[in-house]
């Protein structure tokens, strides 16, 4: 299988440039703090495999071909976009319109609740087509069918950039989390969190919402 990936300098390329990606402020890392702020490190963290989770459905799709659908369809395109942008709104008011937590309450959320971060998370980037076109438009430089089956080669991409940003996702994350608990237990307030996460997601939505179809060649 190590045969598939690039050779040495242009794997290297490839580690380099999703790297710096990956430290690029963008949607999914918007929505993995905002979630780490209202919801905890936990969530955060679980919220980050979410991510994970939605971006390797992406690379599935586009070894199948199922992105060019994205790709060539104005009203595909058009219909995954308001659909993302609505889900991450609906996630804004949800935060919003909870119940305030007690002062001292813990941040982090039970057990029972990380399934529903998880599923939100990886329902937020699969609905984000933009990142079906990115691996369109980014992983054909660096596959070479004389190496072998180009899907193969595809997937093995895409698990090498979800490991990069599994990583710097990770250290964001707790970072986040680290912040947040300092400015918590200096407030007093254990409401500004869900604000501050709530409005994130339906700004992130509206975001969304603005994103233009890939224009025909």
């Amino acid at each position: 299988m190590v045969e598939l990936l690039p050779p040495g300098p242009q794997l290297g390329v490839f580690v380099g440039a999703v790297l710096v990606l990956a430290l690029t402020p963008g949607p999914a890392l918007f929505y993995i703090l905002a979630t780490s702020i209202a919801q905890g490190t936990r969530a955060g963290v679980i919220s980050v495999l979410g991510i994970a989770t939605g971006t390797l459905v992406h690379v599935v799709m586009a070894v199948f071909g199922l992105t060019l659908l994205l790709a060539s369809s104005a009203a595909v395109f058009q219909f995954v976009k308001y659909a993302g942008a609505v889900y991450l709104v609906a996630l804004g008011l949800y935060l919003l319109t909870r119940p305030r937590q007690e002062q001292g309450a813990p941040l982090e959320r039970p057990t029972r609740d990380l399934w529903r971060v998880y599923s939100h998370a990886v329902m937020v980037n699969v609905l984000n087509p933009k990142v079906g076109i990115f691996f369109l438009a980014f992983f054909p430089q660096f596959v070479d069918p004389g190496r072998g089956e180009p899907a193969l080669q595809f997937l093995l991409l895409g698990t090498v950039l979800i490991g990069v940003v599994l990583v710097t996702d990770t250290l964001f994350t707790f970072t986040a989390g680290v912040v947040t608990r300092l400015l918590r237990r200096q407030s007093g307030q254990s409401r500004w969190p869900q604000i501050v996460g709530g409005l994130t997601y339906m700004g992130l939505g509206v975001f969304s919402a603005t994103i233009d179809p890939p224009t025909q060649g």
